[in-house]
C-alpha cells in the first residue's frame, strides 16, 4: 500500500518510515530537511522511501503538488513544530506550521482523490490542563496555555471542523499521543535527549522539572497505535473520531524518577541535578492520558512496559555510540515490537 508521511525526517516520522518499510509498504515523505545527526540521517531512511520531498507544510501549493504527485492511499500527518520551549521563542512560526500546515494537508488530501485513510496526529497537550489526577479522556475540553499546546489544540479543532463541515469522502481520524521516547531523538530540550547527551559526555544532566508527571511511551508503541487506527479507518471504522494513544497508568512517573532509572541503566557514574530553580518558561506539572477508548474500540494497548521502554532507548544509544549500524539496531527493535503486537492481536 502507498503511504505518505508528513514530517518523515523527524523523530517519529523516521521511525514510522522504518516501521512501514518493515511491513512491506511503499513509503513517501514530505518534510523539511532532517536535523544533523538525526535518526533519519544515521539510519539512512532516505534510501528506503519512494519519494523524499522537501516541502514546508506552510506552502499550500507545494503541499497540494506533493500529495498529488505521490498519489497515496494512506496519509499520516505528523509534520509540526513539536517543542513547547521553541513555541515561546517562535509563536508565529509554531502557529503557522501547526494550524495552517494542518489545514494545507487536509485540503491537499481532499483534492488529491484516491486517499482511503487520513490520520492527523496532535498531542496529549491539546487538553485544557486543569491539573486533574486522572487521565484526560477524548471528550474533555481542549485548550492550551503555551503557544505549542494552543496551536495543537487549534489544529485538533480544525480537523474536527473539517471532518464535520466538508463533503470529504476521505475517512479521517485524530490521534493524541503522550510523552514519546526512544532511540535516535535529537530534538533539543527533551528529557531523554538531554539525559543521554550528558551521560555520554560524563557530566550530570540538568533536569528542569523533576516533579512533573508524564505518560512515558516508546515511540514504536505509539506508532503501532497510529497504524492500528489506520487499519480501523481502512476497515470502515473510527472515521471522524479522536483517540488517545497512550501507555497504561503504570507508565506515568515523574521526570526525576525516569531520570534516575535512565542513569542506572547507563551506569558509569551517570547522574542528574535539579535545575528547577533556573529561569524556564512554564510547563505543565501533571499531564496523563486515559487510553481506554482505544483499548475498547480498537482492541489496542501498549505492548512494552516502562522498564522495557527505557531498556530499548538506552540500548539504542549505547549500541550506536559503540559503532553499530543505526538502521540495523532500529529495525531489530521494530521487529521486537511488531512480534509483540502480532501476539497481542492473535489473542
Amino acid at each position: 500500500m502507498r503511504f505518505l508521511v508528513t514530517g518523515h525526517t523527524g523523530f517519529k516520522g523516521a521511525w514510522l518510515a522504518l516501521v512501514l518499510h518493515h511491513r512491506g509498504h511503499e513509503v513517501s515523505g514530505l518534510s523539511l530537511d532532517p536535523a544533523p545527526g538525526s535518526l533519519y540521517e544515521r539510519a539512512r531512511v532516505g534510501e528506503l522511501v519512494a519519494a523524499d520531498l522537501r516541502v514546508d507544510v506552510r506552502d499550500a501549493g507545494a503541499v497540494r503538488d506533493a500529495v498529488a504527485a505521490v498519489a497515496p492511499e494512506v496519509v499520516l500527518h505528523l509534520a509540526a513544530q513539536p517543542l513547547v520551549r521553541e513555541s515561546y521563542r517562535d509563536p508565529r512560526g509554531t502557529v503557522e506550521t501547526n494550524v495552517m500546515g494542518t489545514f494545507n494537508v487536509l485540503d491537499a488530501v481532499q483534492r488529491a482523490g484516491g486517499v482511503r485513510a487520513h490520520l492527523v496526529v496532535t498531542t496529549d497537550k491539546v487538553y485544557r490542563n486543569v491539573g486533574q489526577m486522572w487521565g484526560y479522556r477524548e471528550p474533555d475540553p481542549l485548550g492550551g496555555h503555551d503557544p505549542y499546546s494552543a496551536s495543537k489544540a487549534a489544529a485538533d479543532l480544525l480537523t474536527q471542523s473539517w471532518i464535520a463541515s466538508t463533503a470529504s469522502v476521505v475517512p479521517t481520524a485524530i490521534a493524541r499521543a503522550g510523552n514519546v521516547v526512544g532511540g535516535g531523538d535529537v530534538s533539543p530540550e527533551r528529557l531523554m535527549v538531554d539525559l543521554l547527551a550528558a551521560f555520554s559526555a560524563g557530566t550530570p544532566a540538568a533536569v528542569r522539572s523533576p516533579g512533573a508527571v508524564r505518560p512515558w511511551q516508546h515511540v514504536l508503541d505509539c506508532l503501532d497505535g497510529y497504524l492500528e487506527l489506520v487499519d480501523a479507518l481502512l476497515d470502515g471504522r473510527a472515521a471522524g473520531a479522536a483517540f488517545n494513544v497512550g501507555p497504561p497508568a503504570s507508565s506515568c512517573l515523574t521526570v526525576g524518577e525516569v531520570a534516575t532509572q535512565v542513569a542506572q541503566r547507563w551506569g558509569t557514574g551517570a547522574s542528574w541535578r535539579d535545575d528547577s530553580h533556573g529561569s524556564h518558561p512554564p510547563e505543565a506539572g501533571l499531564l496523563t492520558l486515559d487510553p481506554r477508548k482505544a483499548e475498547v474500540e480498537l482492541d489496542w494497548r501498549s505492548v512494552l512496559s516502562l522498564e522495557e521502554t527505557l531498556d530499548l532507548t538506552v540500548d539504542f544509544a549505547r549500541r550506536v555510540e559503540a559503532g553499530e549500524d543505526a538502521r540495523e539496531v532500529a529495525l531489530a527493535q521494530v521487529a521486537v515490537v511488531a512480534d509483540r503486537a502480532a501476539t497481542r492481536r492473535d489473542r
